[in-house]
């Protein structure tokens, strides 16, 4: 054999860094390690995509209890969930008006004040149906 075949062949033999498992220079990991980090990785997204839907979820339950909380709407869900409003008293005040004036009828309902019915103050005589009647003319 010459020189040239000989150093074809010990080129040849030598092994990859994939099949050498562990590389001087640092660059490459073993692969259990790998598989390792890829899994914990994997579950530390899982576990922040679950944290997301949660922030969200308690967000929206809140949006809806600040809303619910004004009393200005019958329904606290006609108004749209928006993150922006949720810690701004102004805007979500703003946006129940704005809601109101464009559908009247989400506005609640409640009667308030004087409404004509029961006590209205001291009875001082027992209740006449004439004197009611009289009252009316």
């Amino acid at each position: 054999m010459t020189v040239e075949q000989t150093a074809e062949v010990e080129q040849t033999e030598e092994p990859t860094e994939v099949e050498q498992g562990d590389n001087d220079d640092g660059d490459t990991f073993p692969r259990a390690y790998v598989e390792t980090l890829r899994a914990e990785a994997k579950d530390n997204r899982k576990r922040a995509e679950a944290a997301e839907a949660r922030a969200d979820e308690l967000g929206r339950a809140l949006f809806t209890a600040r809303v619910a909380a004004t009393n200005r709407l019958q329904d606290p869900a006609d108004l749209e969930y928006s993150p922006d409003l949720l810690h701004d008293d102004e805007a979500l005040n703003g946006a129940i008006e704005d809601l109101i004036t464009k559908r009247p009828h989400y506005a609640t309902r409640k009667p308030t004040g004087s409404v004509g019915q029961g006590i209205t103050g001291k009875q001082e005589q027992p209740f006449s149906l004439l004197d009611r009647l009289k009252q009316g003319v």
